[in-house]
């Protein structure tokens, strides 16, 4: 032991310490940058996974209702013509050739005898069918969609069927057209373009969680157990989360309900395809960090050279203590504290690139995801800049009228895009300059630099009559307002905000759809 501490050199202790406190700090800098990007592009791929099975659902359930209306007009023409097996054969085949939305269609009567089919090759005209879709329309005489079932044919199989009344209101029978689960048709061709080579895919299932729809055809008809989304889904819930599927792998889910069916879309990709984009950008910030790191440890090193040098000097000098002339090296020995600090110097430069791209990742952390405005964090260092530089402004609240009625009455989805477009209005209204902030869940603030109350009021005003004219997918909203302005230092910002608070709220109890100043400054 004492060998090896009689060979240690000051520069090098001083080298390793120095780079490992650099390396732990990049470190960390390193894995925290990637935690908050990790933790970004995951929430960034649920919702897109969600809303994208939302629109899915949606086309999914015009396309049963527009085959459901298909076979409304068919039910009405050969209502009365039961008996006319030219007109019956004509329909069934105009209804098979006019679009690739069913694979098969038949008129069958109130016994269950197949009046007409198409394609004329299932060969079914003048049998009693059994199944469990032609009993369940013969039972249930209304508009229906069946859950998958063997047909006569031995195929897995839905059937739309609509009843034939007479024109004295007797049931005749029922026109159904039938979906081949396993065979190319409308409905899979709907579903089929929505295959992605990195392992993202969606899926169907009905209401008893069974595959209506797969990438991979022998799983169609499959009962899937344990699957959150799943439970969800046919529990009529949309929504988005990470699960482990069926095959073990890791996935990012979305799902939705298609309500006239009662089965659920759900689209997922791969955490691990997920991640893959940031794992490269990862490794492109190790690189570009390596090469600040092999700088600052070339610097390191050269500080460390310099700071053993006088240390050395004052060894030497401490063995010369009886010498005239060790005041004077010892005086030049005390310059070293000079050079420790280039070195921190040294290592603060080392740092500055990683700091700089964490505040770029810090700045995320400002702005409202939804709106793409200045959330309260943000709001708050806007604020305090303004207050720091002693620039007076004004202060527009204003808050959506009975937005949580919209929520309710149309769904969050809706209500999103409603604060997404009031955003925008925001923006459209506002100068260049100005700070706009999402305060609270539809309460929204303005920051008008240099702006003076009639000025403030002028602006709310425009962007309540430009809300007062919008229409969000057939809904009207309107907005109060209340203004109120920061004169400078004299007088806390605080109070400016709360006297926009209290003019907004004057506003909504004057019966909203208003803008109120306030008294004060």
């Amino acid at each position: 032991m004492t060998k090896v501490l009689s060979r240690l050199r000051l520069h090098h202790l001083i080298l390793f310490l120095a780079l490992s406190g650099v390396l732990v700090t990049l470190g960390n800098a390193y894995v925290a940058s990637y935690r908050a990007q990790r933790e970004l592009l995951i929430a960034n791929t649920l919702e897109a996974n969600r809303v994208y099975a939302a629109k899915l659902a949606d086309m999914t359930d015009q396309f049963f209702r527009a085959a459901q209306r298909q076979l409304a007009y068919s039910a009405a023409l050969l209502s009365g013509a039961m008996t006319d097996g030219e007109t019956l054969d004509h329909e069934t085949k105009r209804l098979l050739a006019q679009s690739d939305t069913f694979n098969s269609v038949a008129v069958v009567d109130a016994t269950g005898k197949v009046l007409a089919n198409a394609p004329q090759s299932l060969g079914l005209v003048g049998r009693i069918v059994h199944t469990d879709g032609v009993a369940e329309a013969l039972a249930q005489r209304r508009p229906l969609i069946t859950g998958p079932y063997n047909a006569a044919t031995d195929r897995l199989i839905l059937l739309i069927s609509q009843p034939i009344f007479s024109a004295a209101g007797s049931f005749q029978g029922f026109i159904g057209a039938a979906i081949y689960l396993k065979e190319k048709n409308g409905l899979q061709t709907q579903l089929g373009e929505h295959y992605y080579r990195d392992g993202s895919y969606l899926y169907v299932v009905d209401g008893q969680g069974r595959l209506i729809y797969h990438p991979d055809p022998s799983r169609i008809g499959e009962r899937v157990r344990g699957n959150p989304a799943i439970d969800a889904v046919t529990a009529g819930q949309a929504g988005s989360r990470g699960l482990v599927n069926s095959r073990g792998v890791p996935m990012l889910t979305g799902y939705a309900p298609v309500p006239v069916t009662g089965w659920g879309i759900v689209s997922q990709r791969p955490l691990a395809a997920t991640l893959t984009d940031l794992e490269q950008q990862m490794r492109g910030v190790f690189w570009d960090t390596s090469l600040v790191v092999a700088l600052t440890a070339l610097l390191i090193g050269i500080f460390a050279m310099l700071i053993a040098r006088p240390l050395r000097k004052l060894a030497g000098s401490a063995s010369r203590m009886d010498a005239d002339s060790t005041l004077e090296h010892l005086a030049q020995v005390h310059s070293w504290y000079y050079e420790a600090a280039m070195l921190k110097r040294g290592l603060l430069k080392g740092m500055g690139l990683m700091q700089e791209r964490i505040g770029r990742l810090n700045k995320e952390s400002l702005t409202d995801p939804l709106t793409g405005l200045y959330n309260r964090r943000g709001m708050q260092l806007m604020l305090e800049g303004l207050e720091a530089n002693e620039k007076p402004f004004a202060v527009v609240a204003l808050d959506i009228d009975h937005f949580k009625q919209v929520n309710d009455n149309f769904g969050h989805d809706l209500g999103d895009e409603v604060l997404r477009v009031l955003a925008e209005q925001m923006r459209q209204a506002s100068r260049q300059g100005d700070i706009l902030c999402r305060s609270g869940g539809e309460e929204f603030l303005m920051l008008l630099p240099d702006c003076a109350k009639a000025g403030a009021r002028e602006l709310a005003e425009r962007l309540r009559q430009q809300v007062a004219a919008l229409v969000v997918e057939q809904v009207r909203f309107t907005l109060s307002l209340g203004v109120a302005v920061w004169p400078g230092p004299e007088e806390p910002v605080k109070a400016a905000l709360k006297a926009a608070d209290q003019a907004l709220y004057q506003a909504k109890g004057q019966g909203r759809d208003q803008v109120v100043v306030s008294a004060g400054s």
